[in-house]
């Protein structure tokens, strides 16, 4: 595997990579960052409330999807260029970075244009045009894994973008598909550790979208920190309920201020702290 990674590879580049966002926040390191947010911007009042708790709960970017790839045709896929902009806003009410799905290689200006992260959903991962599209643009890249991808496969990918000239590059685990119905997908915590052994990029991991079960998104994501990973991403919605993408595995508001305060306990037994404390 090594002799066809000639960027991700720790053997060419041993010490850790550390993805400057910008705004004061770096991904990698002895520091574990924390994404969150809705899974889909559905209107400005309802993406500052949650902006605002994940902030105030010590959050370190927002996520939130405006172009929303979904299986079905007609289910809810996003706000488009007006959900980039309450993006923009709630970067202007935080402070905080954002990151968001890019899907065609023809929106990529546009949402370069907004974002700080361009987010390639696991559907795209092997979309070799847009991955090429995105790096030029110089901003960080978030790689999620194809659900049904293989490591080397996931790594090849990063080369993509690596190999295109932008360096900062975050891969995150989220889940692939196995013969298990019960979780939306199956966390592959022990591709986390072999990631990091292999490769010197940041890796975070999605619990939401692991799971597809809010109930067990804060024990996955306890896990992930507990086994390396840098960070974790998840989806934080004020009621579930109602939300008009993925509400089942979203956290609620208090959900989640329970779990940023049980990271930080996992985060000081092995020797690392929440970002920017």
């Amino acid at each position: 595997m090594l002799n066809s990674l000639r960027l991700a590879s720790r053997k060419n580049h041993p010490e850790d990579t550390l993805v400057d966002i910008g705004n004061n926040v770096v991904i990698g390191g002895k520091k574990i960052s924390v994404i969150a947010g809705p899974c889909a911007v559905e209107g400005r009042d309802l993406y500052l409330e949650v902006a605002r708790w994940v902030k105030k709960e010590g959050g370190h970017l927002l996520r939130g999807g405006a172009f929303k790839p979904r299986t079905s045709p007609y289910s809810f896929s996003g706000l488009g260029e007006e959900g980039l902009r309450i993006l923009a806003a709630a970067r202007e009410v935080t402070g905080l970075p954002v990151v968001t799905e890019v899907m065609d290689t023809r929106d990529v200006e546009l949402v370069a244009r907004y974002a700080d992260v361009l987010q390639i959903g696991s559907r795209n991962m092997q979309n070799y045009a847009l991955l090429r599209e995105v790096a030029q643009t110089g901003r960080p890249v978030l790689l999620k894994r194809g659900f049904a991808a293989t490591i080397k496969e996931w790594l090849l990918a990063a080369e993509y973008v690596l190999s295109s000239g932008n360096s900062s590059v975050i891969l995150c685990e989220r889940g692939i598909r196995t013969f298990e119905t019960y979780t939306r997908n199956t966390i592959d915590i022990g591709g986390v550790v072999a990631v990091k052994e292999i490769s010197h990029l940041p890796v975070i991991v999605d619990p939401s979208h692991g799971t597809g079960r809010a109930s067990l998104v804060r024990a996955v994501a306890r896990a992930a920190v507990a086994a390396g990973a840098d960070g974790i991403m998840v989806e934080v919605h004020q009621n579930p309920d109602c939300a008009l993408s993925d509400g089942f595995q979203s956290l609620t508001l208090e959900a989640f201020s329970e779990l940023m305060q049980e990271i930080r306990l996992i985060a000081a037994a092995i020797g690392k702290a929440l970002a920017a404390e």
